[in-house]
């Protein structure tokens, strides 16, 4: 199997080609990453072949998916505040993106294609846990291009034939995930403020929950959705229904880093979803011997990362 990853520089993308070099049916991996959020070296030492450049470019993508058998599309612009402060750039790299990445697979001979969506779809609606039938109300313009690139799968699957899987991924942390720009995930934020002996910013009262999942556990689903050639085009939560609030979450962190984390509370975010946990119905009748990494063990190999990563950089 050839595979194409789009964003395949950056934090799930490049998890996910390491998790890819182990498979013996998968032949060859061509990472595709303009590295506007990815970055080179997450690719290191990987056996894959690298292309520099920007999903909106039909030629590029033509190039890259010649041949290939199946694309995982994970290249945006991710992030809440991010949207929130220029929307009109996470549409054009998330939704006009996305549909020039469909249009490439179907120009290469309808490739399989599987797509990132969000959690942050179901955005206002208080109904927990989360099942994929329940009504989306984004609430920020990066909810919005991922509603759209579900849209945009479906459209494809129903309307050309297209075989295809979205994802609705809920709050991914691991090993790789960076915490050094502005818009860092909850996880890695605190874990590098904690081994660095600074407060952890607490947005709000820290009541808000979220469904944490350990990145190794979403790449054993792609890669199980890769090899087994699973086609739904509906929406599926990757998820376990492992809910916790962010309070709950900074005794983890202490237990993993061995170091007090000390909360600093600031104004709640605007766009912020309050609670978020994620039904999994769909995804075990998909994918049933799947079970997730506790939080416990995520933790403790993201603090391993983040100090191995230290070291790396003291050194170079």
């Amino acid at each position: 199997m050839k595979i194409v990853i789009t964003g395949g520089a950056g934090f799930i993308g490049s998890n996910l080609a390491r998790a890819l070099t182990e498979q013996p049916r998968v032949t060859q991996i061509r990472v595709l990453d303009n590295l506007s959020t990815g970055h080179k070296p997450n690719i290191a030492g990987l056996d894959v072949d690298f292309f520099e450049g920007d999903i909106q470019n039909a030629v590029l993508l033509d190039q890259v998916l010649r041949d290939a058998d199946a694309v995982v599309h994970l290249a945006a612009l991710p992030s809440v505040p991010r949207s929130l402060r220029d929307p009109l750039a996470s549409h054009h790299a998330n939704t006009t993106g996305t549909l020039q990445v469909l249009d490439a697979a179907r120009r290469a001979g309808d490739l399989y294609v599987i797509a990132a969506s969000s959690s942050s779809v179901y955005g206002a609606n208080p109904n927990l846990p989360k099942h994929e039938d329940l009504t989306p109300a984004p609430m920020s313009p990066y909810a919005a291009t991922k509603l759209a690139t579900e849209a945009y799968l479906s459209a494809y699957h129903h309307s050309f034939g297209l075989p295809v899987l979205s994802f609705r991924l809920f709050n991914v942390y691991g090993p790789g995930q960076r915490a050094d720009h502005a818009y860092a995930a909850v996880i890695p934020k605190w874990v590098s403020a904690t081994l660095a002996g600074q407060p952890v910013t607490v947005h709000g009262d820290g009541t808000q929950t979220r469904d944490f999942t350990y990145v190794g556990t979403v790449c054993r689903v792609f890669t199980n959705a890769l090899l087994r050639r699973i086609i739904e085009p509906r929406p599926v939560n990757l998820a376990f229904g492992t809910r916790k609030s962010l309070l709950d979450l900074i005794p983890e962190i202490e237990v993993a880093t061995g170091r007090p984390a000390h909360r600093e509370h600031r104004v709640p975010r605007v766009g912020d979803v309050s609670h978020s946990q994620a039904d999994s119905t769909r995804l075990l009748a998909l994918f049933p011997e799947v079970t997730p990494v506790p939080i416990n063990e995520g933790i403790a190999a993201t603090v391993d990362w983040f100090r191995a990563s230290a070291v790396i950089a003291a050194s170079s």
